[in-house]
């Protein structure tokens, strides 16, 4: 391996391939003040979804146990698991198209493990221990009273800030009406509940006091996907090489200058970088377009009068043309897309049907001669209530002539519950004109049809 080479790949790594602790530093400019009206909304939504209930549902939960889900306070059961493999596809195909055409966009301004990272625990670091120097040099001091308070401080708000984040994530998981039992009643009670809430506040205060960068480089599948996912077309965070190249610090009253490019090479975007890379040796693996780089790399650029967006979100093709960045056409194709699968799946979440209906012949029987010439099936039913109330629930033939006779009935569908029935229906024989008959039968509620259930019925050939 050259030593450029060597340089390129250990960029995050020591000389004996450990890992680099980064102290990145924080430059507030135009797209960090954007980011953080994204993440403040973000973590808005985030912390109070959970807790938010329409007609007396969460707002989201996503209970695996118990099999419930609940998606802008509506309940979705297995019946429904159709419109999660529709939104699973949705996404998946969303985030392919979505990348390929707007890069890592997605781990830079909505991933949770940037916003918490860069937006809340940087930050109380950086507001207690100072700056990267000064983080560097408490670090590599003696244990002294001061770095005693400081490092305690630290991480006491971590953990208060992990287990506010683990409560919250468990509200997804089981509801935040059990949570609040969990955080309120006696630990005896729900000791399960009690230890997983602080086994989550570990992982969590391990991940962002720790772990920290290494879930992008490391652990996350999508930083690892994206070298498939891009090409020359995608728009990425980039250096402009054909503005910033030959690089160099500018010499004033120097008679031998060289023609340099717009780059002074004072690694400031190297400085901020939350991943420790340099951005100017192309797009790499653990660049999460967080935009730190492009502010800083501004900032410069204004202080010496060139032209903003040496770092910039180009594409390969855009830097090669020298264009400047706009919104091409496959662009719009894919947003048109995204936005097509994403209205379709909005469409079968709120059409879906608040009964679940579910209407068989009854196994192994045959039809039944009944008096003044009718011929009767046996059915069961089974009536899902899929909302927050209970159903008084009736079902009626839609042909006038044919008559329902309950073995079972059906009785009120309590809420998020479900009841079974038993029933004959019964059809004049003079109506039969094959063995096997279509029938239409009307769930109504309240005198009003909800759902149309079509069933065959069997009978003898005249």
């Amino acid at each position: 391996m050259s030593a450029e080479e060597d340089y390129f790949y250990n960029k995050i790594t020591d000389d004996k391939g450990n890992r680099k602790w980064l102290y990145p530093l924080i430059r507030i400019g135009q797209w960090y003040r954007y980011r953080s009206v994204v993440s403040y909304i973000l973590l808005l939504f985030l912390f109070a979804a959970p807790f938010v209930k329409i007609n007396g549902n969460q707002f989201m939960l996503f209970n695996i146990i118990e099999r419930k889900f609940i998606l802008f306070g509506q309940v979705f059961w297995p019946q429904d698991f159709f419109i999660f493999v529709l939104l699973m596809l949705t996404g998946l195909v969303s985030i392919v198209l979505f990348t390929n055409a707007f890069g890592r966009i997605f781990c830079g301004w909505i991933c949770p493990q940037t916003i918490f990272l860069e937006m809340i625990f940087r930050r109380i670091e950086v507001w207690i221990e100072g700056e990267p120097a000064a983080r560097k040099k408490l670090d590599n001091a003696p244990w002294t009273q001061e770095k005693i308070i400081k490092k305690t401080s630290k991480h006491i708000l971590y953990v208060l800030i992990s287990f506010l984040i683990a409560n919250t994530f468990l509200a997804y998981v089981i509801g935040s009406d059990q949570l609040f039992q969990i955080v309120t009643q006696p630990i005896s009670q729900h000791l399960s509940g009690f230890i997983s809430i602080w086994i989550f506040t570990g992982a969590f205060y391990y991940v962002f006091a720790h772990f920290r960068e290494l879930v992008c480089t490391l652990a996350c599948p999508y930083g690892r996907l994206q070298g498939v996912m891009l090409d020359k077309n995608s728009l990425v965070v980039a250096y402009h090489y054909l503005r910033g190249e030959p690089r160099g610090r500018i010499k004033k009253n120097d008679p031998n200058l060289q023609p340099m490019g717009d780059c002074v090479d004072c690694n400031l975007c190297v400085a901020v970088c939350p991943t420790g890379i340099d951005i100017r040796e192309g797009t790499q693996l653990e660049c999460v377009n967080c935009t730190a780089c492009i502010d800083a790399c501004n900032q410069v650029m204004d202080k010496i009068d060139r032209p903003r967006n040496l770092i910039g979100y180009y594409s390969e093709e855009m830097i090669k043309k020298n264009e400047t960045p706009k919104f091409t056409f496959r662009m719009k194709a894919y947003t048109f897309i995204i936005i097509a699968m994403l209205s379709v799946s909005m469409y079968f979440i709120w059409s879906r049907k608040d009964i679940d209906v579910t209407v068989l012949r009854a196994a192994g029987s045959l039809y039944q001669e009944q008096p003044n010439g009718y011929i009767s099936n046996l059915y069961t039913a089974e009536f899902i209530n899929k909302t927050t109330k209970d159903m008084d629930v009736d079902v009626v033939p839609e042909n006038k002539s044919i008559k329902i006779k309950w073995v079972q009935n059906i009785g009120e569908v309590k809420r998020e519950g479900s009841n079974k029935a038993t029933f004959f229906v019964m059809m004049p024989e003079k109506n039969i004109r094959d063995s096997k008959t279509s029938v239409t039968l009307l769930i109504k509620q309240k005198g009003k049809t909800v759902e149309k259930v079509k069933t065959n019925f069997l009978g003898p050939v005249n």
